[in-house]
């Protein structure tokens, strides 16, 4: 029991380790990351995003900028047959490229860890709440087409960060929110 209770608290204060290493983007330009991204690939150790994994398509997020360098992003994805519509409001925290938000559904720290603003980002979400604290680590890319390289690169990242296999996913392309996210 000792032994067991020694591991999780190791195992915790990895995990905080983890969290607190998480890097940003060097000189990320927000100018250059606003537009329209694709979510193609997803591992998360949140619950619900784990029950809802197998029947996720990929969704679409608009990423803007106001003028005091908060992050504005609107997130549509499918849900059964109609497209679902989130928007949050996210302060800039240290630097450009990590954000915080206070929401409803708890505390959020989005981190820009990587991207070449022309086809890919790699995007690391921490969520704090009343219940279970949940970390996210999302591919997006511009178009829906994700390249193998890109794919083997996000692969290889995950496991590094404390996620597993099952749970990923890479989602299929789905038009059904295009419309929604252009107007």
């Amino acid at each position: 029991m000792k032994a067991v209770r020694s591991s999780l608290v190791l195992a915790l204060l990895c995990l905080l380790q983890v969290q607190a290493e998480i890097p940003v983007q060097l000189g990320f330009d927000p100018e250059k990351f606003v537009g329209t991204w694709h979510v193609m690939a997803a591992v998360s150790n949140c619950p619900v995003f784990l029950s809802m994994k197998d029947k996720m398509k990929s969704s679409i997020t608009v990423f803007s900028f106001t003028p005091e360098g908060n992050l504005a992003m609107k997130a549509f994805f499918p849900v059964a047959d109609e497209c679902k519509k989130a928007e949050l409001l996210f302060q800039q925290h240290e630097q450009a490229g990590h954000y915080t938000s206070t929401a409803a559904e708890g505390k959020q720290d989005l981190r820009v860890m990587e991207t070449d603003y022309d086809h890919y980002a790699i995007v690391y979400i921490i969520r704090k709440n009343d219940r279970e604290p949940s970390n996210t680590l999302q591919l997006y890319t511009r178009g829906q087409d994700v390249s193998p390289q890109l794919l083997k690169k996000f692969k290889e990242l995950y496991p590094t960060m404390g996620f597993t296999e099952d749970m990923l996913v890479v989602m299929p392309k789905s038009d059904e929110c295009i419309q929604a996210a252009s107007s």
